[in-house]
């Protein structure tokens, strides 16, 4: 059987790739601007799930670490509006780690119960991506939501077996990246798509400590800035001068990773093309993005939750 699904928050659309792989309907629409305060629920589809990832800025510890008093963490309130009125099966909502922290405990209470009054019972696990696959270190808040009426028994999907590293994911690209044209514009002819990287300096901030993972290691989370972009694998690791303080070993080249080899450890296939006028809105879009692989194994445990209530 396959389950309806409208995506909200969607961004480059990593988590409505890995619902499609799993076999979930996204129906093809055209892409709503609008702010989610300004959207009624009639103007969404009669659907049997709805996913998103609200914006995480504000609860993030590279970001403002507002949470809730940020406009941007009040989105979850709308996104939780549009569930109550929708009423669909299931729900899943992603978000950072550090929507955890202590500072946030009252504000994630009240998104529980918040949830919970909807009509669901509410299932919300932190889980790293590399866990399940994935070649990259990316710690996520999940939250999955059943219809009350439905009685699902849910568990989140346990870790797997098999961990990847950066040899498998990107070692094809290592010798055919170029440079971006001055510091972030595009170049206009790359037998790879978005094999590009951001070049320029690099902050005392971004000194503070290594941003080199070896071959046979994941990579750093992918974060939504060209330069925060972790260092390719083909560098040698950086040297701790003391604390917070580390250097690149001299000789050496050290090049961020390419939007193209962020998009590859995004789970983004190389057909997936990313359209920008500056490199650093082709990094911002990917590492907005919830993995595709990952967001795969979670759309498949949400539809063996409900077959298996439904029998």
């Amino acid at each position: 059987m396959s389950y309806k699904v409208a995506s909200l928050f969607s961004g480059a659309g990593g988590l409505d790739l890995g619902f499609q792989e799993s076999g979930f309907d996204i129906p093809d629409t055209y892409l709503d601007r609008r702010s989610i305060t300004d959207v009624k629920s009639d103007d969404i589809p009669t659907v049997d799930g709805i996913i998103g990832g609200p914006p995480c800025q504000s609860w993030s510890a590279g970001g403002s670490k507002r949470g809730i008093e940020d406009p941007r963490g009040q989105l979850f309130f709308d996104f939780i509006r549009i569930l109550q009125e929708k009423q669909p099966k299931f729900f899943l909502a992603e978000n950072v780690s550090g929507m955890l922290a202590k500072r946030h405990e009252e504000s994630l209470t009240n998104i529980m119960e918040l949830l919970g009054a909807a009509g669901y019972d509410i299932f919300f696990s932190t889980l790293n991506a590399s866990d399940y696959g994935v070649a990259q270190d990316r710690k996520r808040v999940i939250f999955i939501g059943f219809r009350k009426d439905l009685k699902v028994d849910y568990s989140f999907p346990l870790p797997v077996e098999k961990k990847r590293c950066l040899k498998d994911i990107i070692f094809d690209l290592s010798d055919s990246a170029l440079p971006a044209l001055n510091k972030s514009k595009p170049n206009a002819d790359l037998s790879v798509p978005n094999h590009e990287y951001m070049t320029g300096g690099f902050s005392s901030m971004y000194m503070s400590r290594n941003r080199v993972r070896a071959w046979d290691e994941p990579s750093f989370t992918i974060q939504a800035s060209g330069r925060q972009s972790p260092i390719h694998p083909s560098a040698p690791k950086m040297i701790k001068i003391e604390q917070d303080i580390h250097e690149f070993v001299a000789g050496c080249e050290y090049r961020r990773m390419s939007v193209r080899e962020s998009a590859r450890i995004q789970g983004f296939p190389d057909d997936f093309v990313f359209k920008y006028k500056d490199l650093n809105d082709g990094y911002k879009m990917i590492g907005n993005a919830v993995n595709v692989q990952f967001a795969k194994i979670l759309a498949d445990s949400i539809k063996d939750a409900i077959s298996k209530s439904n029998s």
